[in-house]
């Protein structure tokens, strides 16, 4: 299992989003662009959580519907759900939220580790915990949080 990072490796700038009632971040050097929904093609024999693919200025990119991903319950798409264009080494991928935020500074007074659940393997990609006013914000750790899907993903395009 992966070291956890010091509260002070974790500070800096955050997109926030909604998914369900809560409130994630993601770093925004890992944001290329974000975009409003569009068609997504479904892929046969993708994993659940991979809505499809969508072709982005000629880029074939995946799609990962976070909600599903969460196990949340997945709902119909609203004019604020929007797609969030991920960078990821060579590899874009893209991830379904239903609200972008703002870009937030965090700073390392305000972030704190995750708590221990005895589940760690399945929530290693919750980096941290921001405090903002009385929000509370799940930094997602987006290389972990999609970096199996990538290999996956991978294979699918591929095919």
């Amino acid at each position: 299992m992966a070291k956890p990072l010091k509260t002070s490796q974790m500070a800096g700038k955050y997109l926030t989003f909604i998914v369900g009632s809560e409130i994630y971040g993601i770093e925004i050097l890992k944001v290329q662009e974000i975009i409003g929904m569009m068609n997504v093609t479904k892929f046969p024999k993708a994993p659940c959580y991979v809505r499809g693919v969508i072709n982005l200025r000629g880029n074939v990119i995946p799609v990962i519907e976070l909600r599903n991903k969460f196990d949340m319950d997945v709902t119909e798409d609203t004019e604020k759900t929007c797609i969030i264009v991920i960078q990821l080494d060579k590899l874009k991928e893209g991830i379904i939220v239903d609200e972008v935020r703002e870009v937030i500074d965090i700073s390392e007074s305000n972030i704190e580790t995750p708590p221990q659940f005895g589940i760690d393997e399945e929530m290693n990609f919750v980096k941290g915990v921001g405090k903002i006013d009385e929000k509370v914000i799940i930094l997602l750790d987006i290389d972990r949080l999609i970096s199996g899907d990538s290999e996956i993903i991978k294979g699918i395009l591929e095919d």
